[in-house]
């Protein structure tokens, strides 16, 4: 113990016996309010023999076009790709805890991956719990694949709001990309819209 002037302290700056000491960094929980770096557009569009997606590799620091070559884009695994918008530090948590559950997948030795159906689920449900403690993934995700023939093209947003369609867009592209596809519909295996 130490003398602080005429009072007793444990430690220099802590709390005199008896008290009550707030660590610092160890206040309430916190929560991501504001996404500091984020990422805006992610485009896929659905065909006859596969899926194409595309995203922009800016991260922007509020107005500022900051990081000028991050992706935003994953291969989950052999026949399913993920492109995110919206905060860049989730959608690093979000590809941390997929590839580890990938990883333990690929454990079993069966020869046997999640299907893109498989991960979209999954991600629906991670996303809607999270915002069910009030702690949101702030991003909207795309989720592209080939799998027993089939193309596959799903979204799902922070709230947990999922849908497949032939043509997805993200963030400002949204407003562009989908506008210029006429009838929202696919590419068929021909080429044409």
């Amino acid at each position: 113990m130490m003398m602080d002037g005429a009072e007793m302290r444990m430690f220099p700056g802590g709390p005199a016996p008896g008290e009550l000491h707030s660590f610092p960094g160890m206040g309430p929980r916190r929560h991501t309010l504001n996404p500091m770096v984020t990422g805006t557009s992610v485009l896929g569009v659905k065909f006859d023999g596969g899926v194409i997606m595309a995203a922009d590799m800016l991260g922007s620091y509020g107005s500022l076009a900051r990081f000028r070559n991050i992706s935003r884009m994953m291969k989950v695994n052999s026949c399913t790709m993920l492109g995110a918008s919206g905060d860049y530090a989730d959608y690093q948590h979000l590809k941390q805890v997929l590839e580890q559950m990938v990883s333990m997948r690929s454990w079993w030795g069966d020869g046997h991956n999640y299907s893109p159906k498989a991960v979209h689920s999954w991600l629906t449900r991670v996303m809607y719990n999270r915002r069910c403690k009030m702690n949101p993934l702030w991003n909207t995700v795309v989720l592209a694949g080939f799998y027993n023939g089939e193309s596959f093209l799903g979204y799902v947003d922070k709230l947990g709001v999922a849908y497949e369609a032939p043509t997805i867009a993200t963030g400002f592209g949204a407003y562009l990309a989908q506008v210029s596809v006429p009838g929202g519909g696919g590419v068929s295996g021909s080429g044409e819209v």
